[in-house]
């Protein structure tokens, strides 16, 4: 006889097999329609979900649907964070600041605007539909600029902010649910929060980082020099959940890890070179994968018959967020980084930029299930800003690269496997 605990394993299981296959099919449909495979997985999420094939109903996983979404985004932002330079990241650490900070808040207050006049909601409600749909998604962002020719500075810069805005996101939405239900909302405390919890998340990141990049030197304190591959999983869930243990920012932890390993040179450390190609080869394969269990997953948990209800004004609200909030928050806050020397076209690039995904489904889902008052609004705009941003936005950056000639020629330098993984 069948338990209850194998009969929901066996379930699980089938879960993860499908969406896999999903997301291999899809993936080699993407390249043949040249869209995003983002898209093409979200898509293969709606077929295999309750509204067409009905095969997969995340409400049936929701540990599950976690686990994958919480830790493929962690993941993936570790993966980000090993993409960036020290040296390059120094010059535009004032923009990245700004834009996770004076950005979120100025996206959130013009989209929350306006969602007010379409919606006809009460403004500490319409603030809370900026504030959901305000930060960039790592999960989209990391992979796509991974692979794209543009500069250094710029492409460092949009991953950087999509980790960093998160943290910014969540604050201030929590800060506005915190007013709904009663209680006050506190300028200081508010940044204080925020500082804490990005400030935390980078501690706990140095921290688990640093001892993780040493474990793996190839001098005497790397005992575990032959498991890169493992240590870099240890290092990610640790760092996570030291980070959330103590109500950091686990996102911004698990990026600061990935900085720090992406950086070991500056640590004097080496692995040698066998290790080296495994862990990357691991990382690669193992990144494609999560990505498309996330956006399949996504996928299945669009509701089209509240998008069907309110898709007009969603609509709407997504084209003042991708028009009017982005290119005004990017422009005033790369604007006062006199340092980072930016051209009209990086910054022209930079107001274009900005993908919804996982954060912002995740929030909107979590008021869903609070039954808060106007959460079908939030979230038929939060999905309605995924699938566009996904499918408009992330389909165009490369062209609109071209198009402001911000593609660079130059072949990619490959770092030598004894110095970096």
């Amino acid at each position: 006889m069948v338990t209850n605990t194998a009969l929901a394993a066996e379930k699980l299981l089938t879960l993860i097999a499908l969406v896999i296959l999903a997301g291999m099919v899809f993936s080699k449909i993407s390249r043949r329609v040249h869209l995003p495979d983002v898209v093409l997985f979200i898509l293969a999420g709606v077929i295999l979900g309750p509204y067409v094939l009905n095969i997969v109903n995340i409400d049936k996983y929701p540990l599950g649907n976690q686990l994958i979404l919480t830790f493929g985004a962690a993941y993936i932002l570790y993966d980000g964070g090993r993409e960036i330079e020290l040296k390059v990241f120094n010059k535009v650490k004032v923009s990245v600041l700004l834009l996770a900070t004076l950005g979120v808040i100025i996206s959130t207050g013009i989209t929350g605007f306006f969602a007010a006049k379409i919606f006809k909601l009460d403004m500490t409600y319409a603030l809370l539909v900026g504030a959901v749909i305000a930060s960039t998604d790592p999960s989209v962002l990391v992979p796509l600029f991974k692979n794209m020719n543009i500069s250094s500075k710029l492409k460092q810069t949009i991953i950087s902010e999509s980790a960093f805005n998160d943290a910014a996101g969540a604050i201030i939405t929590f800060s506005i649910l915190g007013v709904i239900s009663g209680g006050s909302f506190s300028i200081g405390t508010s940044i204080l929060e925020l500082l804490k919890n990005a400030f935390g998340g980078i501690i706990v990141g140095t921290i688990v980082g640093y001892i993780s990049t040493k474990l793996v030197s190839g001098k005497r304190v790397g005992v575990l020099g032959e498991f890169p591959a493992e240590i870099s999983i240890v290092a990610v869930i640790g760092a996570y959940l030291i980070a959330q243990h103590f109500e950091f920012s686990g996102f911004m932890a698990v990026f600061i890890v990935g900085m720090i390993c992406g950086n070991k040179k500056a640590l004097n450390c080496w692995i040698p070179d066998e290790y080296y190609v495994t862990q990357t080869r691991f990382k690669e394969v193992l990144t494609v994968i999560l990505r498309m269990m996330i956006f399949v997953l996504l996928g299945t948990q669009i509701k089209f018959n509240i998008l069907a209800h309110y898709w007009k004004s969603a609509l709407l609200v997504v084209l003042v967020l991708m028009f009017i909030a982005r290119p005004i928050s990017a422009f005033l806050s790369v604007i006062l980084d006199r340092k980072a020397n930016w051209t009209f076209k990086e910054i022209v690039y930079l107001m274009w930029i900005r993908e919804t995904g996982v954060i912002p489904a995740a929030l909107a889902g979590m008021m869903v299930s609070m039954k808060l008052p106007n959460a079908e609004i939030i979230s038929s705009v939060t999905f309605a800003a995924i699938i566009i941003t996904l499918t408009f936005q992330a389909s165009t950056s490369k062209a609109l690269a071209k198009f402001l000639d911000l593609e660079e020629d130059n072949k990619k330098q490959v770092a030598s496997p004894s110095i970096t993984y």
